[in-house]
């Protein structure tokens, strides 16, 4: 069963602003799109724990900040910030 992503709306914000500055807008977009997608389907299985129920989700060049209810099968993600893209290296 999927749960209902919402984003506070100062988190919405902060991504608006964020696709406004950012040189690839389509990154960002694509990003937002994944992070709702992953949290929709099992957001207890991506990201990682932090303090009480809120876990955090880098899916670059966005992380994401968010509150799983599990019996409400409700998401919110309560903040966003830009993260650099890592180089990419061969190994």
């Amino acid at each position: 069963m999927n749960y209902t992503v919402t984003w506070k709306p100062s988190a919405k914000d902060r991504l608006a602003e964020i696709w406004m500055a950012a040189p690839d807008r389509f990154a960002v977009a694509g990003a937002a799109n994944a992070i709702d997608r992953l949290l929709g389907v099992d957001p207890l299985r991506h990201g990682e724990s932090r303090s009480g129920t809120c876990r955090i989700l880098v899916v670059e060049p966005l992380a994401v900040v968010y509150d799983a209810h599990e019996l409400d099968r409700l998401v919110e993600v309560l903040s966003v910030r830009h993260v650099p893209r890592r180089p990419q290296t061969d190994t």
